[in-house]
């Protein structure tokens, strides 16, 4: 770094945020000024990759090894203060200022002129340090097994401790090199910049407008996804009115917050002081009255449309003209829902994954009507509450829960035509998903999965597989893990074990279908039942994307990742050989490994290829019916030899690397991408 060799001492100023590259600018200085509000931190593990300037040297030995570890996520200027990170905090309009006389401080030695790289102050002793290294890699072994990158920083770092900062330097560099061209390094750099797109919404956030000041919400329905909605704004600053039906209602509402709220202040999250501070910004009420000066209000009762019909009504009559009207809706046209109001423009969909306090996705639905003002107000409410919100159009399902709705069918397809329930379950989870189509149905239930493929069916009959098998388990009074029976049978912590009386269900469902077993699918791979059950997954993204529900295809991939949990990467583990021959700049294309990486459903589609997926899906329609024909969009960019996204960046990317200097070039796009907004450097 050039601030580090300079004659002159250098202090940076920062302002805002400083993560990655930018931090590791801040670090070469000689020393570092900040604001309180400043966010510091080295993230570059969640882009599957290693800092590469320097900062797996220079953070340890300004804040120690255990807390540069724990520095992958950002923190404030007041912690970097108390870490030893920033020298001083000082207010925003002072900043320059000091900085300024900090580095003349240093040059007239009235301060210690210190280079970051040679400090030893806070580096533990050798025998300590390799402690606190092994036991960093035990947790990056349980947290994630099948990730190389994390080893390799650890790995990096120690050489640091072990030979000095410079062969640290020169392994870092070599490792940055390497993790660069992995697959799990594009999947999570496209992912990234994905998350950081979906607030870029074309003919609303370039109009200019400003978000208005929201400060009061009131919720209807305090169930478990209205108490979590209302936790979650409690928690970042709002005065939220909870309201239901009755007392017993009431009380079992609030009883949740604050038994949300509890379960923080266990964690660590909160402290008691703010325990208090928090619920005491939650009031229950039993009427409307509270509701004629709140800034918005979310309905979040049971996806009943006569019901919500009959609150939006109540809604108009009671609250002020500037109130934000909003449905918590997972699939009901909200058109339908403001049927009977006359403010189409401030209605508007907000529709949280469960469980609504610890799901990161919020999806933004507009109708036609609805004003870009409304959405920009919702986004600015989502970005407080720390939820990546994604805008989405308004027809059913929208675009999570229309995406997947052929995940859960595409599997009971399967398993009346011979394959079985626990062997696609296991394929999927293998894949990546956090649960297979049939323990997902037991966990959500099967009267939320009936109701929710019934909109399907109405909406979409002719592309819908009807299937028996869970209405014939109902009967039986099956109904997920509430009955400690469905697919799987439940003990009394819920741990799910396979259930051999699934065959006889099976078996009527096939025998009122007239559907016979086909001998093929009885022998399906763990990739052939992949393909089957995602392929259909990909063919209505594709729909979603050509009907303009979604404004990009990166939202779709940030969706399916966030609401769904389709695996942001494939993971491989890499031959020994590969991980011991890497820092001698052994590429890893030499080994010959086929990298299929994921990205999201858009993302691993065109890694797949548009025309295989095509012609797969094509074959398996003749075989099965329409349920697996492709649609227009897929037939044409199949027809192009072209990806499904109109502009990849995959195709980016690949460019890129292509250049001969690979770590400068990469090292703009990657990491500083992550970079700073505000950073001054005072010589």
């Amino acid at each position: 770094m050039l601030a580090s060799a300079a004659r002159k001492p250098s202090v940076a100023a920062i302002d805002g945020v400083a993560l990655g590259g930018g931090l590791e600018v801040a670090m070469a200085c000689n020393a570092r000024i900040s604001t309180s509000t400043t966010q510091l931190g080295l993230p570059e593990l969640q882009l599957g990759i290693i800092p590469g300037g320097g900062g797996t040297q220079r953070l340890p030995r300004l804040v120690g090894l255990t807390k540069a570890l724990e520095m992958m996520l950002p923190v404030h200027g007041e912690e970097a203060h108390n870490l030893g990170l920033v020298d001083a905090i000082v207010p925003r309009d002072e900043l320059l200022e000091n900085a300024r006389q900090k580095a003349l401080d240093i040059y007239a030695r009235r301060k210690p002129w210190v280079s970051s790289l040679y400090r030893t102050d806070k580096i533990e002793p050798l025998g300590e340090a390799r402690e606190i290294l092994n036991f960093a890699r035990a947790q990056a072994r349980k947290q994630a097994p099948n990730l190389q990158h994390p080893h390799v920083c650890i790995d990096v770092i120690e050489e640091g401790i072990v030979s000095g900062p410079h062969a640290g330097i020169l392994k870092e560099s070599d490792a940055f090199q390497v993790l660069l061209k992995t697959d799990i390094c594009k999947s999570l750099v496209h992912l990234f910049f994905a998350q950081c797109g979906t607030t870029k919404v074309p003919g609303v956030t370039d109009l200019g407008l400003k978000p208005k000041q929201i400060r009061t919400v009131a919720i209807v329905g305090g169930g478990l996804m209205g108490s979590g909605i209302a936790t979650a704004l409690i928690l970042n600053g709002y005065q939220v009115f909870l309201k239901e039906v009755n007392q017993k209602f009431l009380d079992a509402g609030l009883g949740r917050v604050k038994v949300n709220l509890t379960s923080s202040v266990k964690k660590g999250k909160l402290t008691k002081e703010k325990f208090e501070k928090t619920i005491s910004r939650i009031t229950g009420v039993l009427d409307y009255e509270s509701f004629k000066d709140v800034d918005m209000v979310i309905e979040a009762v049971v996806d009943n449309v006569s019901l919500k019909q009959e609150i939006f009504s109540d809604l108009e009559k009671y609250c002020s003209p500037n109130c934000i009207l909003v449905s918590n809706t997972s699939t009901i046209d909200l058109n339908l829902i403001g049927e009977k109001t006359k403010s189409h423009d401030r209605i508007i969909g907000a529709h949280f994954f469960s469980p609504a306090l610890v799901m990161p996705l919020l999806e933004i639905v507009r109708t036609t009507k609805t004003s870009p003002q409304t959405v920009v107000d919702l986004l600015d409410v989502a970005k407080k509450i720390r939820k990546t919100p994604v805008v989405v159009g308004n027809r059913t399902g929208f675009a999570v829960n229309r995406m997947f709705f052929p995940y859960t069918q595409a599997a009971l397809l399967l398993v009346e035509r011979g394959a079985g329930v626990y062997n696609i379950d296991r394929a999927i989870t293998k894949f990546g998903m956090p649960m297979g189509p049939f323990r997902l149905c037991d966990h959500v239930g099967f009267v939320v999965a009936v109701a929710s493929g019934t909109q399907f069916v109405y909406s979409f009959p002719e592309r819908t597989y009807k299937s028996m098998l869970i209405p014939l388990m109902q009967e039986d009074k099956r109904a997920g893990e509430t009955t400690r029976k469905g697919f799987y049978l439940y003990n009394d912590k819920c741990k799910a074990s396979p259930d051999r009386e699934i065959k006889k269900y099976i078996k009527k469902a096939r025998e009122i279908s007239g559907i016979s077993v086909e001998p093929e699918l009885r022998k399906l791979s763990d990739n052939d039942i992949i393909e089957m059950v995602f392929f259909p997954v990909v063919n209505e993204a594709c729909r979603v994307y050509a009907e303009g529900i979604a404004v990009k295809a990166a939202d779709l991939d940030i969706a399916g990742v966030m609401g769904m949990g389709f695996p942001p990467y494939r993971f491989h583990v890499f031959p020994q050989q590969f991980y011991l021959e890497l820092y001698n700049k052994i590429i890893i294309l030499r080994f010959n490994i086929r990298f299929v990486y994921r990205g999201g459903i858009m993302f691993w589609g065109d890694s797949v290829g548009s025309k295989y997926i095509y012609e797969r899906l094509n074959e398996w329609s003749k075989l099965y019916g329409d349920f697996f024909k492709p649609c227009d969009y897929l037939a044409q960019r199949a027809a192009l030899g072209a990806p499904l996204v109109r502009f990849s960046l995959i195709i980016f990317f690949r460019y890129i690397v292509e250049f001969k200097n690979v770590k400068y070039t990469i090292c703009c796009f990657a990491e500083f991408a992550i970079g700073s907004n505000k950073i001054a450097v005072m010589r």
